[in-house]
């Protein structure tokens, strides 16, 4: 899941990614947000996490923003943004089900199963069409309710 969001960030925000550009599991336990300790498990990554730090809100042009949310509705609400914590950290994206949630794994296969057809998944979608801006739209205002 969290390949899939890398893949789309790379695609359609910003192709100038470096491998040393994401950053995800880690064994140091100093975390600056509840959040991040995620990446103690593996369940989080961070893209471009220099520029889009801890309590840096408005750093991504809506656009950009809007393609994260399009990324996010694919993910079916098993991907949070960290853009829609209190303390927000736009960089910051993360497994949003318990483990075990038969919804990681629905997704998981459907993602998969667009990877393994041409013309489907990453680097194919255009996330402005309108029924993906609805889409992107209500899974946003149901995810920054639950923020």
């Amino acid at each position: 899941m969290l390949l899939y969001v890398a893949r789309r960030y790379f695609y359609e925000i910003d192709s100038e990614l470096k491998t040393e550009d994401i950053t995800g599991h880690t064994t140091d336990r100093a975390v600056a947000a509840v959040f991040e300790s995620n990446y103690l498990s593996g369940t989080a990554i961070a893209v471009r996490p220099h520029a889009y730090p801890l309590g840096a809100d408005g750093c991504l042009f809506p656009q950009d923003v809007h393609v994260i949310r399009d990324i996010l509705a694919d993910c079916e609400g098993t991907v949070r943004w960290g853009g829609d914590e209190k303390l927000p950290k736009q960089s910051h994206f993360q497994i949003d089900v318990k483990p075990g949630d038969t919804k990681l794994a629905r997704v998981a296969t459907k993602i998969r199963g667009w990877q393994a057809t041409p013309g489907k998944g990453a680097g194919t979608i255009d996330a402005f069409v309108p029924q993906r801006l609805r889409a992107a739209r209500d899974l946003a205002h149901t995810q920054q309710r639950a923020a």
